[in-house]
């Protein structure tokens, strides 16, 4: 099953502390849900355990990482790939780009995703939501570590669309 998500997210930190924070797999760790392990295995490589809970669907992903595309402190790419067991694996990428803005960084991002087994017969809906809510709290906790406040970065205006769903909802 394929969606499309992005968003982006006003933060009040300087562009260049932003950067290193998406690149500091302690920062990384504190911020994404369900987060056991996130360890550097090279210069822009990254190995991943993560426990998701998606509807009905629990599972502990095993997955990898890698940025590409750098453009430091602009944007880059991040691909990857985990695999849930019998809960199914999950494969994609994403493009975050970071702009100046007078108070702070403007943080956009654009994921493409495809996830089989268990989860992709939940169905295009709850898959979109879970991912929206998955996303919203990456950036609450961001947001609160790269600006030291919390609630300073909300989701912003995420979209979900997929293959069987309306692009807006």
């Amino acid at each position: 099953m394929a969606m499309k998500m992005g968003g982006d997210v006003a933060l009040k930190a300087r562009r260049e502390v932003v950067w290193s924070s998406l690149n500091d797999p302690a920062v990384l760790r504190q911020c994404i849900p369900g987060c056991e392990e996130l360890e550097q295995t090279g210069d822009t490589g990254f190995r991943a355990v993560a426990r998701i809970k998606v509807g009905p669907v629990s599972a502990r992903f095993k997955g990898k990482v890698e940025l590409c595309d750098l453009d430091q402190p602009n944007s880059y790419r991040i691909t990857g790939e985990g695999d849930g067991g019998v809960a199914g694996f999950a494969r994609g990428g994403a493009r975050v780009t970071l702009s100046e803005q007078d108070d702070g960084t403007h943080l956009v991002y654009e994921v493409e995703a495809v996830t089989g087994g268990k989860l992709a017969q939940l169905g295009q809906r709850l898959i979109n939501s879970a991912a929206r809510k998955l996303a919203d709290e990456f950036f609450a906790r961001f947001a609160k570590a790269v600006d030291g406040e919390a609630g300073a970065g909300k989701g912003g205006d995420t979209e979900a669309v997929g293959d069987d769903a309306p692009a807006t909802e």
